[in-house]
């Protein structure tokens, strides 16, 4: 990931977001984060988010209400899909998605946000919660 993180922004995950929504593990960090700087969020990863929303049954204009003022949707740009696409090579466990935000936050100079811990092997992200413990 290239750039630095001078202005204290972060991008965001579907799954930290979703964190967020539903108050998980993790949660309190992503408040933090959404509180404390610029932030956010590729339009495919916002798709994600509104559909995780409607597949619980949960109401996505309270979700989008809690969330939209803090956030910033940004567009994917061709050079983010070219990027995403070669991200597989190092990260084939990766969604697309996965490798949209992390284009994203290429582009932006900021570290992405996630709950997954597959993300751990890439440059520039950040758990918003403790890894599993891999020695179960």
């Amino acid at each position: 990931m290239t750039g630095t993180n001078a202005s204290g922004g972060r991008v965001f995950d579907a799954s930290a977001l979703l964190a967020y929504v539903f108050d998980e593990p993790g949660a309190a960090a992503v408040r933090l984060h959404l509180r404390g700087g610029p932030a956010a969020c590729s339009a495919a990863n916002w798709s994600e988010l509104a559909q995780k929303v409607h597949q619980k049954g949960q109401d996505w204009a309270l979700a989008k209400g809690l969330l939209a003022p803090r956030l910033t949707i940004e567009p994917v740009t061709a050079a983010d899909a070219e990027a995403a696409a070669l991200l597989w090579r190092d990260h084939p466990q990766l969604s697309l998605g996965d490798r949209l935000c992390l284009a994203l936050a290429s582009r932006l100079g900021w570290p992405a946000l996630t709950a997954d811990a597959a993300w751990l092997a890439c440059e520039g992200t950040e758990l918003i919660r403790p890894a599993p413990d891999s020695r179960r």
